[in-house]
């Protein structure tokens, strides 16, 4: 049996994730240790996200730990790794995934619709942010960073009016006491990637490749892949407003079909293009619908975001 060495964040839910791989590689015979390692994204707390702009903010300093040796492997939201890895790295398992669709959390209200007139929400996603303000051009939308409790802690004490946040997160800690809707997917398209977990190893180990193969789930490294390859084509980070869903079909002669919801919107929501279509290779349906949406004007929407004229909403 092997002794491997897992690297992580530190935030509640990164741990979570980690212990959650340790756990399945015990189960195996391994013996694991874990190393806790800060990144840029851990770091820089005061600042939206998507007024950071690096690439990898939440993995550089990981992936430098597997260059160095001091880790065999990492654990990551797979939604934080950037669509091209660097070659010295490759994904080595993609694990079942949990719900990725976004939770609307509250105290007071049921549900998006049921938000008073100019009512406060809390998100630092402008992909979030984007498809609130098609829905409720009213709306009040506030950056919102922190771990998960603090977030949360924020909304009862009367910061925001309601936060949004990923349902698998909130799943896996257990946390769901102030979700009150499970937003669908047609109304607010997840991020490429999200609620799966992303193994990350040093590219050519194939003894810790082989050691993890139990780990990766076939369908979810299908959806993902195809949702990264739309991501990719586009050109975006985690940060930006580009949302990508995709799901498995798998009935009757439809078998390993995969059906993918594209979006590209502006932050103020004035424009939102969504593409919606099925096929066979995940790879080459992402890049086509993404080639479809920077036709239809996603091009012109992304060059203003990444323009210098874009700011993000205040602190309330």
């Amino acid at each position: 049996m092997a002794r491997l060495r897992i690297g992580s964040r530190g935030s509640q839910l990164a741990l979570w994730q980690a212990h959650h791989i340790s756990d399945l590689l015990r189960a195996q015979g391994h013996t694991v240790e874990l190393e806790i390692i800060k990144t840029t994204g851990d770091k820089i707390t005061d600042v939206a996200l998507a007024k950071v702009g690096t690439k990898g903010m939440f993995t550089k300093e990981i992936e430098e730990a597997l260059v160095d040796n001091r880790v065999d492997l990492a654990v990551h939201s797979l939604k934080d790794l950037p669509t091209e890895l660097a070659a010295d790295f490759e994904i080595a398992a993609i694990t079942t995934r949990e719900n990725p669709r976004d939770v609307f959390c509250s105290v007071k209200f049921a549900n998006i619709e049921a938000l008073p007139q100019q009512a406060n929400i809390g998100t630092s996603s402008l992909r979030r942010q984007a498809q609130l303000k098609a829905l409720r051009p009213d709306l009040q939308i506030h950056p919102l960073r922190g771990n998960v409790d603090t977030r949360l802690r924020k909304l009862e004490s009367g910061d925001y009016d309601a936060i949004i946040l990923a349902a698998a997160g909130l799943n896996r800690l257990g946390k769901t006491q102030l979700v009150r809707q499970v937003i669908p997917a047609e109304v607010m398209t997840p991020a490429a990637g999200q609620g799966a977990l992303g193994i990350e190893i040093r590219n050519g180990d194939t003894a810790t490749r082989a050691l993890l193969a139990f780990l990766d789930d076939a369908a979810a490294r299908a959806t993902t892949t195809c949702e990264r390859a739309l991501l990719n084509k586009l050109g975006g980070g985690c940060q930006v407003p580009i949302g990508a869903f995709a799901e498995a079909i798998f009935t009757g002669a439809m078998r390993g079909r995969i059906r993918l919801n594209g979006l590209v919107a502006h932050p103020d929501g004035t424009k939102v293009l969504r593409e919606t279509r099925e096929g066979d290779d995940p790879v080459r349906l992402g890049e086509e619908v993404g080639e479809t949406l920077l036709r239809r004007g996603g091009d012109v929407i992304l060059e203003e975001v990444y323009g210098e004229g874009f700011a993000l909403p205040q602190q309330p």
